[in-house]
Order: structure tokens, then sequence, then C-alpha cells
């Protein structure tokens, strides 16, 4: 549990430091485009990270699942290198599949999205460079030998970036192109800072780069890619494919304030992926004891989403009319009903985590699916219902049938204990404890 809380100091550190300066460009932007501004400027952000959500890989999983010693805690540096590899390899094939792919979105993009024509090269240029910039390789590799520190200093270069980005963009080009030229400029930056501090922890060689090692020596590799992928999809698919459905269905306005609701409101879900990120090197390396860290912080989890949702309650509307104007205080409800939706995720998170740790990553995908593919399929009533609100209630309805999904399945694996079968040590099995 040291090493947990350790590894959740740096990273709570990082998204402090994040949260305070997101605040600043935030506002900044919000204040200089207006509603329906900030709604176009909210779609092409939202459209690039949706490309590279789907495109890309939890690469960081496998480096931290692979590259671990499988007989004591602590890194295997060869089985580290093969596991690198891997992830670099699939991250080139990410590039060329996302960069296909939204040059089909883009040309598309008149008939169902709100974005002007003239934005739609900016559109493409803006996914492409979020592509390149994709940055789970290198925070897998230090992740895995435990350089929360260096991670965090490295990160810190985006919201640094963002800023000053943004506040170049209200001198000199105060529209939407400006905006996303620092935004875009600040996604390049921290993956150069990523990989310049991860290649001195762990130099990476050309020879490792391979999607043919890993498979060949673990058991149910590409069983276990395409389920994390699957799942990272479908966390993609319950944030920014929200925000561009709600911006087919309602327009660049209700966009806009949709995504300041969400990112307001849905801090706490930040939160939840860095409980996540903190503890699976511990799950998978602990073994005996993740059931217990899991629960453990599960039960944190929930007292701090309780505080933060009061908190959000007292101060959401005031702080709404101090970051984005007044013309955004309208957006209040589905900023409160958006931090119940992340409190709900907040104590999902280390359940999820649990699961994936015991190589359940496809079980943790199944129970993501239905609610993620219900909460989308009735977006359009709930907008026709309620606005924003309406959108805020089936993020939250979604949160709350996947959590539930996540507990039934840890249930079912309460009874057993997660040790590695010798002879096949790539693969953490939950097998039936010895009869005494």
């Amino acid at each position: 549990m040291k090493q947990v809380f350790a590894n959740m100091g740096w990273l709570l550190g990082g998204r402090g430091f994040n949260a305070v300066l997101s605040l600043v460009y935030l506002a900044i932007t919000a204040r200089t485009l207006g509603t329906v501004g900030f709604g176009q400027f909210a779609l092409i952000i939202a459209l690039g990270q949706a490309v590279t959500g789907f495109s890309s890989f939890q690469t960081w999983q496998f480096i931290v699942r692979w590259g671990a010693n499988p007989l004591q805690p602590g890194v295997d540096i060869d089985r580290a290198r093969e596991a690198t590899g891997f992830a670099v390899a699939l991250d080139g094939v990410s590039v060329i599949v996302g960069t296909m792919a939204s040059a089909v979105l883009v040309l598309t993009a008149p008939l169902w999205l709100d974005v002007p024509p003239e934005l739609m090269w900016l559109t493409f240029a803006y996914c492409a460079v979020s592509l390149l910039a994709i940055r789970t390789t290198p925070t897998g590799m230090l992740r895995l030998h435990s350089e929360y520190g260096k991670a965090t200093g490295a990160e810190a270069v985006q919201p640094v970036i963002r800023t000053g980005g943004t506040l170049l963009a209200w001198w000199l080009m105060p529209d939407v192109t400006g905006f996303i030229l620092a935004f875009a400029a600040s996604e390049v930056a921290t993956a150069l800072a990523l990989w310049a501090v991860a290649l001195r922890v762990q130099p990476v060689t050309l020879a490792s780069i391979s999607l043919r090692t890993i498979p060949s020596r673990h058991k149910g590799t590409w069983k276990f890619v395409l389920s994390t992928n699957m799942s990272g999809s479908l966390a993609v698919a319950g944030k920014q494919v929200m925000i561009l459905l709600v911006g087919t269905f309602g327009g660049a306005y209700l966009a806009g304030g949709f995504r300041i609701a969400n990112q307001l409101g849905v801090a706490l879900i930040a939160l939840a992926q860095t409980i996540s990120k903190a503890i699976l090197p511990e799950l998978v390396q602990s073994r005996d004891g993740a059931v217990d860290i899991a629960r453990r912080m599960a039960n944190i989890a929930a007292i701090a989403g309780v505080t933060a949702v009061i908190t959000a309650i007292m101060v959401g509307r005031p702080g709404l009319a101090l970051i984005a104007g007044t013309e955004f205080t309208g957006f209040y409800w589905a900023m409160i009903i958006l931090s119940i939706a992340g409190a709900v995720e907040l104590v999902g998170a280390s359940l999820e985590s649990l699961l994936v740790s015991a190589g359940k990553a496809h079980v943790a995908f199944l129970v993501r699916l239905f609610p993620t593919v219900l909460a989308l399929v009735m977006l359009e009533l709930a907008i026709d219902w309620k606005g924003a609100q309406g959108a805020g209630f089936a993020v939250l309805g979604s949160s709350v049938l996947t959590v539930v999904g996540f507990y039934l399945a840890i249930m079912n694996l309460k009874q057993f204990r997660i040790v590695v079968v010798p002879g096949d040590d790539d693969d953490l099995k939950p097998t039936a404890p010895p009869e005494r």
C-alpha cells in the first residue's frame, strides 16, 4: 500500500498542477471564443482525441504486464525491452490506421459535424498531430520502473505549453485556429518530453521493435491487446464521442456548454484514471494482496467522490461564471450530474484495474460495452428531453451500470487468488486456493 500511495502522490500532484492551469487556459479560450466558437473548438479537439483513442492501444498496460519480473516484485530488463519494442510497433500501426480514419472523418464531417468547412484542413492536421504525439509507451516505461516523479515532471509540460499558447493565441490570433494550434503544440511538446525522460531510464533499440516477439513468447497476447484497446475505445466513446454526438444533435453551442460542464464536473474521472494507473503496477506485482488493495482504494474513492460532488453543488454556479462567463451558467445542472457520474467512475477505477491485473481485460471490456452503447443510442432522445442535462443523465446511467457490472465480476473473483501458474508465467490466472 505504501508504494500505491507514493505512486498516487506523484500522479495526483501532477493532476493538481494540471487542474489549476487548465482552469486558466479554459477560461481564456471560452471567454475569447464565446459559446459557438468554443463549441467548434471543442468539437475539433474531441474529434482528434476520439481518433487517437480508437486507433491507439493501451501500451502502458502491456509494458507493465510483460515487463515485470514474474517471480518477484521488480523489473526484468530483458522482458521490459521486448514489451517496449512491441508497444512501439503498435504505436506505428496506430498512426497509420488513425491517419486514414482521420481523412475519412474529415471529408465527411460537413455532413454531420457543426464545424465550418474552412476549418476542415485544420481539423485533419490536429488529428494527425494527436496521433504522432501518442505517449502511452513512454508513460508505461516510466511506470514500470516506478519513475512517477519523472513522468509527472514531463507531463507538466502540457499545461504549461497550453497556458502559454492560449495567451499567445488570445494576443495574436484570437480565433479557433489560434487556440487549436496552441493545443497541438502542447501535445507535441509533452510527447517529446516524455520520450526524452523515458529513453534515459530504459533505452529502446530498433532491433527490439517487433509485432512478433511478444506474441511468440506469451500466450493470449493478441486477446489482451484487443481487449484493452476496445476498453480504451469505450472510454473514448463515453467522453469524446459523446461530445461529438452532442454537437451533432444539438449544434456547436450545446457541445461547447457540455464540454465546459464535462471538464469541470468530470474532473473526478481524471482522478479515477489516476487511481487506476497508480495501483495497476502494484496489483500486477503483489498478486496475493490485489483484492485487498482494490477494496481499500474503492472505499477511499467513495469518500473522495462524495466530497467532490458536495463541493461542486456548493461552488459550481459561481465557478462556471468565473471561469467561462455568465453565458455558461445555464449548464450548472449538467455539471452536477456529470460530477456524480465522475464520483461513480472514481469508485469503479480500482475494480477495473483489479480485473485487468487478473488477466480479465476482456471482462472489463464487456462490462463497459452495453452501458456505453446504451448511452450513445439514447443520447438523441435524452437531448430532446432535457438538453445538456439529458446528455448528463445518459453518462450517469452508463457509469452506474458499468460500476455495478465491475462489482459483480469482482464477486466472481473473490474466491480466487491471483497467482502465476508455473510454466506459463506470462499470464496471471485466478486459480483455486489449495485445500486445507
